[in-house]
């Protein structure tokens, strides 16, 4: 049920870091309040997840996996550059958190 936690809190992270976006420096009122309420589930279910999962493995798989995905949707959605060098170092951090994952 751990792991079904973290996957939530990575879910809901992702969509309030979408949702910051969106907000425009919390002048969009809905999207800075759907924000929050997303920031809160998220907290809510890593907390959940730490009951059972390792606070470093659950971490950086909650960090590594959102920055991963945030990536992308930046580039897709948002029309954010992309590059080699960022491929590249987004590509660490994925491997990173596949490695620490693996070494436990």
């Amino acid at each position: 049920m751990s792991w079904i936690y973290l996957i939530l809190a990575i879910t809901f992270e992702i969509l309030g870091t979408t949702l910051m976006k969106l907000s425009d420096g919390f002048s969009n009122v809905k999207y800075a309040i759907a924000m929050l309420i997303f920031y809160v589930l998220s907290l809510s279910m890593l907390t959940l997840a730490l009951k059972k999962l390792e606070i470093g493995i659950a971490y950086a798989i909650w960090s590594g996996v959102g920055i991963v995905l945030l990536s992308i949707i930046g580039v897709i959605f948002f029309k954010e550059s992309i590059n080699l060098p960022r491929i590249i170092f987004v590509s660490f951090i994925l491997i990173g958190t596949i490695g620490l994952n693996l070494s436990r």
